[in-house]
């Protein structure tokens, strides 16, 4: 369905936790961000992109190598995308395990895709952290955002919209995959980006996209306040407190639980506890 729409951006969310595929439209062309889950989901997203593109440029962007970030890939291959991501994604160390979890969840729900399953290509690779990359007069701005993975970006549009991948959603907590030290470090170049761009909306990966300030600040907060609860729970040992945070976690879930330990296993491993 279409969440957020406006004459520059629609933003699609998936019925499957609640994950954003965002169609951006500038004079010379058009990017794409995230095409996903499932196949009618895909279609949608390719048709809109299809009777908007006209002679524009078509771009996809994938903000990182989780399997529901790329599991659109091969849909937008026959119309001739070029695809954009950090080299971080471009040299991910377990492109075929995410290949494989795209191939188990379809054939959990016997779903039935018209393109391949394979793992991103990448024509553009962003190298540097802050890099500034046109395309034709459009200009995005690409942040390295690492924590919840490795090879995440962040990607500023033309000044004004900020793709924020699994970072900086409304009602998700952190999930630590990779760092918490790298997490904050995120969470500090998303206050630098608070500060340097004045007008901005957010498209998170997964919630709803917002362009108030006072809310995206909340959610920077939100984040980093979780990540000081998690470190001192952990340092204390205290059963109720990381008790407390888990029962935080919106959709409680055997998911939700998992992403509750590996945040608690990192976090005891920075600490070296």
């Amino acid at each position: 369905m279409i969440q957020y729409k406006t004459e520059q951006m629609t933003v699609f969310e998936s019925a499957l936790f609640q994950t954003t595929s965002a169609v951006i439209e500038t004079k010379d062309c058009v990017i794409v961000v995230d095409p996903t889950w499932l196949p009618h989901e895909i279609n949608e997203i390719k048709q809109h992109v299809q009777e908007i593109l006209n002679h524009r440029k078509l771009y996809v962007f994938f903000t990182h190598g989780d399997f529901d970030h790329v599991i659109g890939y091969g849909a937008f291959l026959e119309l001739n995308a070029t695809f954009i991501g950090s080299k971080f994604l471009k040299n991910h160390p377990d492109k075929e395990e995410k290949v494989q979890m795209i191939k188990q969840f379809d054939h959990d729900y016997y779903i039935k895709r018209s393109h391949d399953i394979i793992f991103p290509e990448l024509d553009i690779v962003v190298t540097e952290n802050e890099q500034h990359i046109t395309l034709g007069e459009t200009s995005i701005t690409c942040y390295f955002a690492k924590g919840h993975t490795n090879d995440g970006l962040f990607m500023i549009v033309d000044n004004s919209i900020w793709i924020a991948g699994d970072y900086l959603s409304d009602f998700e907590y952190p999930y630590i995959y990779e760092s918490v030290n790298d997490y904050r470090d995120t969470l500090a170049t998303a206050r630098h980006i608070l500060a340097k761009y004045q007008n901005l909306t957010l498209v998170p990966g997964h919630g709803k996209t917002t362009h108030h300030r006072a809310e995206i600040q909340r959610r920077v907060e939100m984040a980093s306040s979780y990540l000081d609860e998690l470190q001192a729970a952990v340092k204390e040992d205290s059963k109720e407190a990381l008790d407390k945070l888990n029962d935080k976690l919106a959709f409680p879930s055997d998911f939700t639980a998992q992403c509750h330990q590996k945040n608690v296993e990192i976090m005891k491993r920075e600490l070296l506890l």
